[in-house]
């Protein structure tokens, strides 16, 4: 099955790009984001395009400018993550081919970025706006918007942030952070695919 979840890997250098990629894959999750405040980001996504194999979607975060989108699309990427609602970075992650996750926070945001042409939305910072803020705001999305929590959020909400509507989740620190081994990022995907499945597929 295809988890709504996104591996965050802020921090992550080159040469871990590959087993660390083989690890998530292996444990199931399949959506894998490097932020581009990383050490040599792009390297790193190269890396694990090539290591995924066609076996999982890997793109970049932290993405503020049209220029890095053409930078990623190519090398190969294939979503472009922000932390803010940029029209024309989203604009330009369509025209690249890639799928586009903006960061929002008000119905405002949300509203723009679908209609700049997201394929979803990144409720961020999610612990602030909370899982009834985001049932408020679903009340009036489109109903098959994706919408993705990050920030704040770990597998012990998975169910709270469920019956809120969520899509789907953006995960940092609960599967990697830097110093984190293949050994540790496994353990930690195992138990984070775990949660998911407790909760979206029961």
């Amino acid at each position: 099955m295809s988890r709504e979840i996104i591996a965050i890997l802020r921090g992550i250098h080159p040469h871990e790009a590959e087993p660390i990629t083989a690890a998530l894959i292996a444990a199931g999750i399949t959506r894998i984001e490097v932020p581009l405040n990383s050490p040599e980001p792009f390297d790193s996504i190269r890396r694990m395009r090539a290591a995924a194999g066609g076996r999982a979607v890997v793109g970049a975060g932290t993405v503020l400018h049209v220029d890095e989108v053409e930078r990623l699309a190519e090398i190969g990427a294939q979503m472009v993550v922000s932390p803010d609602c940029n029209a024309e970075v989203i604009a330009a992650t369509k025209r690249a081919g890639l799928l586009s996750y903006p960061g929002v926070f008000t119905p405002t945001e949300c509203f723009a970025a679908l209609r700049a042409g997201a394929d979803g939305i990144k409720i961020f910072p999610a612990s602030q706006l909370g899982s009834a803020g985001l049932a408020a705001i679903r009340a009036v999305l489109p109903p098959k918007t994706k919408t993705y929590a990050v920030g704040g959020v770990g597998p012990a909400d998975f169910a709270e942030w469920q019956r809120a509507g969520v899509t789907g989740f953006g995960l940092g620190t609960a599967l990697y952070k830097p110093g984190f081994d293949t050994a540790e990022v496994a353990h930690r995907a195992a138990a984070v695919v775990a949660a998911y499945d407790k909760v979206f597929t029961a």
